[in-house]
């Protein structure tokens, strides 16, 4: 993926606009972080519960893009680009490597491994979307990686039979990166409801094709399997991703991309509330140290995009 040089943001002095964006990243994140919750509960295949995700989630991306378009006929709306299409395709590898590792290695394996996908996203936003990384941003990845050893990363074992599920993982952590990259990139020509809706028709048709072909249940049976769908629609996928997407028009690549550790501080604290899974005192420090890295890595000056 090379895309055109950006454009430059420029400093403002309305830091209101900044704010309201890392809040959406935050709420964004919280709403993933919840997302493994009903994953569990679904009755479907994971792959299936993936399709689902998004495929429920295309009438609510419809109505927020209705509500962005307003009077506009559809042929005023922006064309489709690349990047829009690349975005969907991404984050249907993301989804679909990231529950191949879960299948094949353990759910903290695969949870630690994947939360590299910052490390891509500031390798890569300098040589492949043209967007310089603040040294703030290193910064806040270190403190964020250790958080996330000392959160997850003590969990973490190592099994010659599970090494193809670790690769899955590290494989998840680079499509989620390079989603990110895309929908920066994608964000700065077309609104976040437009971008959603019509990268979420690829994402679909592709996990649609993978659940068929790898597994048989591709219905829940029960009323809280629909339910649990539900949510990873409206909650995980619509208000998720889309905060995500309406924080990439405004913040850097590689300060959204920071949410995921985020993603693994919320997922921790649901199984210990809802679940009653333990927290130890490295967790605890661990969740500290990933909060201090956002604090860090956080934007200085109000940069926001022209759009």
């Amino acid at each position: 993926m090379t895309p055109p040089v950006l454009p430059a943001t420029e400093p403002s002095s309305n830091v209101s606009r900044v704010a309201v964006s890392m809040l959406c990243l935050v709420a964004g994140a919280v709403a993933l972080g919840v997302s493994p919750l009903f994953v569990r509960f679904a009755d479907v295949g994971p792959l299936t519960s993936a399709f689902w995700r998004v495929m429920l989630a295309l009438p609510a991306l419809w109505l927020w893009t209705r509500i962005e378009v307003g009077g506009r006929r559809d042929g005023d709306a922006p064309p489709w680009t690349r990047a829009t299409v690349l975005a969907g395709l991404f984050f249907a590898g993301d989804l679909v490597f990231w529950h191949l590792a879960i299948m094949h290695t353990t759910v903290a394996n695969a949870t630690f491994l994947a939360t590299m996908a910052p490390v891509w996203v500031i390798l890569a936003s300098g040589l492949v979307i043209r967007e310089a990384v603040p040294r703030e941003a290193v910064s806040g990845l270190l403190l964020c990686l250790l958080g996330a050893a000392l959160l997850i990363g003590f969990s973490y074992s190592y099994a010659p039979e599970r090494l193809d599920g670790d690769g899955f993982g590290v494989i998840t952590s680079m499509f989620f990166g390079a989603y990110v990259l895309a929908m920066r990139v994608a964000r700065r020509s077309a609104p976040p409801g437009l971008l959603m809706f019509r990268s979420g028709l690829v994402t679909a048709a592709v996990l649609f094709v993978v659940a068929v072909v790898m597994e048989d249940k591709t219905l829940p049976s029960s009323w809280a399997g629909l339910a649990s769908l539900l949510a990873l629609a409206l909650l995980a996928h619509s208000a998720g991703q889309g905060l995500l997407s309406f924080a990439l028009g405004h913040l850097t690549a590689a300060f959204s991309s920071l949410v995921m550790f985020l993603e693994a501080l919320t997922a921790a604290i649901a199984g210990w509330l809802v679940l009653s899974e333990a927290l130890s005192a490295a967790q605890a420090f661990g969740g500290a140290a990933i909060v201090a890295g956002l604090w860090v890595a956080r934007p200085r000056r109000a940069r926001v995009s022209k759009r």
